[in-house]
C-alpha cells in the first residue's frame, strides 16, 4: 500500500479529468482525492496498491479530451481510515 501525490499539467481542466479519476479509483479500491488548481493543473492524492494506481493513471489517460503533458509525483505518508476517493 502506498500513497502518492501527483500534479498533472496539460489539457486537464474542463475535460472530465476529475470525474474520470473518481470512476477509475472506485474500480481499483483506491482512496484519496483530486482537485483543480488555479494555475490550470490538477493535483491528486491516491492511496492503494501501487499496481492499481498505475492502472488508474492509464485509465485516466485513455481519453480523447484529456492531454497530460507532464506528471510530477512523490510518495507521501499513508492516511489512516480513509475510505473513499473524492473529486473536490
Amino acid at each position: 500500500m502506498v500513497r502518492k501525490r501527483f500534479r498533472f499539467t496539460g489539457r486537464v481542466q474542463g475535460v472530465g479529468f476529475r470525474t474520470r479519476a473518481k470512476y477509475a479509483a472506485g474500480g481499483m479500491y483506491i482512496t484519496g482525492w483530486v482537485r483543480n488548481e488555479r494555475d490550470g493543473s490538477v493535483v491528486m492524492e491516491a492511496q492503494g496498491a501501487e499496481i492499481a494506481i498505475d492502472r488508474m493513471l492509464i485509465m485516466i489517460n485513455r481519453s480523447n479530451y484529456i492531454r497530460i503533458e507532464s506528471i510530477e509525483s512523490e510518495t507521501i505518508p499513508l492516511v489512516e481510515d480513509e475510505s473513499s476517493f473524492t473529486a473536490l
